[in-house]
């Protein structure tokens, strides 16, 4: 990587995330959040030399439905896009690519998620093995509370010490205006145990948008660019059953990849849907109580699936722009137990 071919995220939008959104569809839900990262950077539709997408036909019971929603960015005159079939953290990690290479110097990225309309724990069933996991109809609540199950026994954590990260997290999210689960509250009921429901994360609808734009473009374009220092993904094996759970090793290997251990950070945002994936993280990632985790309040707050590791990613460059921290980990998962996972590096310019 060049200095002239570095790359910032100059620009971060989300909705406001609602339990349903019966009243909007894809299309009107998606084009606030664009309008937003224009209106920050001042960039025009036609001053955006790529687009790339995050979303899946599952949750919207339609093949192709990502086209529907290019209506809300406007593609004419033509433009060049992109979509990818997940979350839009790993759009973001295309477009980012693209513009590394030098085919684009601005990039727009945005993924969204409507859950409400149907059965999300049911949706994610057909992430799993086809063959001998999916026909078995295990929901993610489930396999979720396998790996929580697994930490207990492991000794690496237990019930309270869930609830602590969740009222956490949710206490944090008093200060996000987006968030749908703002306040501490009671854990409730289990819904698979050890998980109770305040363990596991609200269904809701919800999108975002980020712009990210090249070396002293950037610069024009934001006060304090968040530069990506690096960023890289990788997976576990698709068999549940050969994984350890209580562990993260691709977590671990991006992180290293995208040079999270080179020196600390000061800020991390995890997507970690469920508590217990958060102690997973933690130890993949050696974050110690120095680093503030999820000061948005993560996806425990706001889970709009496959917009929510694209939020964090977000979240993490915002509180760069607005000068709340230096160097931040922004974390993305996508798959059962934490089955794949991209690992981000954002800095902001030293400061005098």
């Amino acid at each position: 990587m060049t200095p002239d071919r570095e790359v910032a995220i100059v620009a971060f939008a989300q909705s406001d995330h609602r339990r349903r959104t019966d009243d909007l569809s894809e299309v009107e839900m998606v084009m606030p959040v664009l309008h937003e990262v224009q209106r920050q950077t001042g960039l025009k539709a036609s001053e955006i030399d790529f687009t790339c997408s995050g979303s899946s036909d599952y949750l919207a019971g339609r093949a192709f439905s990502f086209t529907m929603a290019l209506d809300g960015v406007g593609a004419w005159p033509p433009i060049s896009e992109s979509h990818v079939e997940t979350d839009g953290a790993w759009a973001l990690y295309e477009a980012w690519v693209k513009l590394l290479t030098g085919e684009a110097d601005t990039a727009l990225v945005y993924s969204y998620g409507k859950s409400s309309p149907g059965s999300v724990r049911d949706v994610l069933t057909r992430q799993l093995d086809p063959y001998y996991l999916a026909p078995l109809w295990p929901d993610s609540v489930a396999l979720a509370a396998l790996q929580a199950q697994a930490l207990v026994d492991a000794g690496d954590t237990d019930e309270p010490a869930l609830a602590a990260i969740a009222a956490r997290s949710r206490e944090a999210a008093r200060t996000n205006p987006h968030a749908q689960l703002p306040g501490a509250r009671p854990q409730g009921d289990y819904a698979v145990g050890p998980l109770r429901t305040g363990d596991c994360p609200p269904i809701g609808d919800g999108a975002a948008a980020v712009i990210l734009a090249v070396g002293d473009r950037a610069r024009e374009l934001c006060e304090r660019p968040a530069w990506i220092r690096g960023m890289d993904h990788r997976i576990e094996a698709h068999s549940l059953g050969v994984r350890d759970l209580t562990d993260s090793p691709s977590t671990r290997l991006a992180a290293e990849r995208a040079g999270a251990f080179d020196r600390p950070v000061d800020t991390a945002e995890l997507h970690a849907p469920f508590t217990s994936q958060e102690v997973v993280l933690r130890k993949a990632l050696g974050l110690d109580e120095s680093v503030t985790v999820n000061p948005s309040g993560g996806a425990l707050a706001a889970n709009p699936v496959m917009a929510a590791g694209l939020i964090r990613l977000g979240e993490a460059a915002a509180r760069i722009n607005r000068g709340e921290s230096d160097r931040a980990l922004a974390h993305a998962t996508s798959g059962p137990c934490l089955q794949q996972n991209l690992v981000a590096v954002l800095e902001g310019d030293n400061r005098a």
